[in-house]
């Protein structure tokens, strides 16, 4: 998979998971899912390089859409925006 380079997303909700171990990145995402409505957008914080790979897999297997990354100094910026 391509990974998509974005800047300047608007998210609804931000969820900060730098420093913690896998599955923290999955099982995090799975739980703040539920708190949007369809359409908002998830920013996800991780220094996790599997979250790279993992979370677009996860995208593509709960029809959630994977909208992209912006990489910060130390951590990436993951946005989800919820399906409906």
């Amino acid at each position: 998979m391509t990974l998509k380079f974005v800047e300047n997303i608007h998210a609804d909700l931000t969820s900060d998971i730098v420093y913690m171990m896998c599955p923290m990145h999955l099982l995090k995402l799975q739980e703040h899912m539920r708190e949007l409505e369809k359409g908002q957008v998830l920013e996800l914080l991780t220094d996790y390089d599997g979250a790279l790979e993992d979370i677009p897999a996860w995208c593509d297997s709960t029809g959630n859409e994977f909208v992209g990354i912006d990489e910060a100094e130390d951590y990436y910026k993951i946005y989800i925006r919820k399906k409906g």
